[in-house]
């Protein structure tokens, strides 16, 4: 029987559509369009039937930043009423930030946008892009999984729930803090409580797109011994949001004393000061312990259980929005997207 969902397939770039060349693995214009359409079942009855854009340039995802990320939206946006879902090839270094930027961007989605990819190129005897493009396609065009979400091995991720676990395992991708949206076996066993999710902003039912503007925003990672004074410059002056990498469950160093001067130079600048855990798993919880009530006091805010990739876009599209730094600071400790679960 035909499938009559229609699918646009978007391809940033990415090992998935790489070609091997001289000088290593290489995204290179029109090879992708090659390889799809030497696999066989791309042109089964059963597959929804697809189109493919190519983004110019094709990059390499270690490259691609805020720019990318507003125009990979603008595609799905712009093309949104002609398909019934959208997959969006990527490479894995940053699939995840682009998975939560595109969270973030995308405003009333209610169509999916399944982002992908593959660890060997699909060109390759053993690669693993096949499956994932194939199982992609078919969540993209069912039109249950109604939000940004990855899918990898097997698993369906919220978009920006997922982490890169691996750098060469097959299983590259989990969500630790969020269960799978689904399992990708012999069917597509789809998790429906945990597809629950918020509508758009002030009840948006229409999508509308909400690009990101530049804003300078940091990534602070805490380790033992270190020398909080060489980061306050930028800390104090250079950045507007900043996303704090502690220990466990919110903890910083004490015997210091450099830091938390710092977070309150920052806090009265206007700055947005984050906290996440360095650990995959668990939440933030700003007071627990005496080594994170100062942080509190300070005017950091909790990010609860968001990744880091996660936090950073939030940032980037608060900021954006152009509201008061004191309505961000409450929207960072506010699921908007999925994104967190506040205890």
């Amino acid at each position: 029987m035909k499938n009559c969902k229609r699918v646009l397939i978007i391809y940033t770039g990415g090992t998935i559509g790489m070609k091997k060349t001289e000088n290593g693995y290489a995204p290179a214009a029109g090879f992708l369009k090659e390889a799809l359409l030497a696999i066989d079942d791309m042109r089964r009855p059963e597959l929804p039937s697809w189109e493919l854009i190519e983004m110019n340039p094709l990059l390499d995802s270690s490259n691609v930043a805020f720019t990318e990320w507003n125009a990979i939206a603008r595609v799905v946006y712009e093309n949104y009423s002609d398909y019934d879902g959208f997959v969006i090839l990527h490479g894995t270094d940053t699939m995840a930030y682009t998975a939560s930027a595109l969270s973030f961007i995308l405003d009333g989605l209610n169509k999916p946008v399944v982002l992908t990819g593959s660890q060997i190129p699909l060109s390759e005897l053993r690669s693993d892009g096949r499956e994932n493009l194939i199982s992609s396609i078919l969540i993209a065009s069912e039109g249950i999984a109604n939000e940004v979400s990855l899918c990898f091995s097997g698993r369906l991720l919220r978009g920006n729930r997922a982490m890169k676990m691996s750098a060469d395992g097959l299983m590259a991708f989990d969500s630790p803090n969020y269960p799978h949206l689904a399992e990708v076996g012999i069917t597509v066993r789809y998790n429906f409580g945990a597809l629950a999710r918020p509508s758009g902003e002030n009840g948006a039912s229409d999508l509308h797109l909400r690009p990101f503007v530049n804003v300078p925003i940091g990534v602070l990672k805490i380790f033992p011994g270190m020398q909080f004074g060489l980061f306050e410059e930028i800390m104090t002056e250079r950045l507007s949001g900043i996303v704090l990498e502690t220990f466990g469950a919110g903890n910083i160093p004490m015997a210091d004393k450099e830091l938390l001067p710092i977070i309150k130079s920052a806090f009265s600048s206007g700055a947005v000061i984050t906290v996440c855990s360095q650990c995959p798993g668990g939440t933030v919880s700003l007071g627990t312990y005496e080594t994170s009530r100062g942080l509190k006091g300070a005017g950091a805010v909790s990010g609860y259980d968001m990744t880091t990739e996660a936090a950073v876009a939030k940032l980037y599209h608060l900021f954006s929005l152009g509201i008061p730094s004191r309505r961000i600071k409450e929207l960072m400790e506010t699921n908007i997207r999925g994104e967190l679960t506040r205890a």
